[in-house]
């Protein structure tokens, strides 16, 4: 609990065993639910997880490979299923500092927002610890990000260390959102057209001496060009002025 919401926190997870241990146990006691899913890997990342034996841990496990985007999205749809006020989301490859989860928490405990997100470019560390190929991605991406979202005030959209109400989950059409790379700039466009109120918070970037980044430019012009241009233009089809009012009142840019 925090602040009395109940809390689960969601680990999207893909061939993470040697990191998926220590990922579990270092979720803070605040959450009340921690679901891991298994996102079909090929290693025993399920396995380590379900034996962790952290409170309120469980496992679900993808039959088939949906990628991160769909991955959490199995882990929303349990949240739901659990009644939890907030659903979290952690990394599984401990790229995300446990201790910066009751900051995503604070503005929705105190009813300033909707949905809270991590933005790594307000840590002053930022600029020596990000790979530097990680920080030109990610400045061009989130300036991008502005215009097809529509919160202006938001940066670091990539970064998935998130926390969502469960009323704001309920307002999303789930089966509708970017299951893969990319996912985060779909489901901000979303948020937007429902009027979810977004906040960004400092969080710490982490990236340990090992990291080797899977995206190649052929990743990122496509599918993130396509997936910018579908979620512009469902989210200006959606906000047309004869269109009906967002369910969450008016989003805050």
């Amino acid at each position: 609990m925090f602040s009395g919401l109940s809390v689960a926190v969601v680990i999207p997870a893909f061939n993470e065993e040697k990191a998926i241990s220590r990922t579990v146990r270092a979720v803070p006691g605040l959450a009340d639910r921690v679901i891991v899913v298994d996102d079909a890997s090929h290693d025993r990342t399920g396995t380590l997880a379900a034996r962790s034996r952290r409170r309120g841990i469980e496992v679900v496990r993808h039959a088939s490979n949906r990628g991160v985007g769909g991955a959490i999205v199995s882990g929303y749809r349990r949240a739901l299923a659990l009644g939890v006020d907030v659903a979290c989301v952690m990394a599984g490859d401990g790229q995300m500092d446990p201790a910066d989860l009751p900051a995503l928490l604070g503005p929705i405990a105190s009813g300033r927002a909707d949905y809270v997100k991590g933005n790594r470019f307000r840590d002053p560390s930022v600029w020596r610890v990000m790979p530097p190929s990680r920080l030109a991605g990610n400045i061009v991406l989130s300036t991008l990000n502005k215009l097809v979202s529509g919160y202006w005030r938001v940066f670091d959209s990539q970064c998935g260390y998130t926390a969502i109400t469960r009323h704001a989950l309920a307002a999303l059409d789930l089966d509708r959102l970017f299951p893969r790379y990319g996912y985060p700039i779909d489901l901000l466009a979303r948020l937007h057209t429902v009027g979810a109120r977004v906040e960004d918070v400092p969080v710490r970037p982490i990236y340990g001496p090992s990291w080797k980044s899977g995206i190649r430019l052929g990743t990122v012009v496509h599918p993130i060009l396509w997936v910018m241009l579908r979620a512009l233009g469902g989210r200006l089809t959606s906000e047309w002025p004869w269109r009906s009012r967002p369910l969450l009142g008016p989003a805050k840019p």
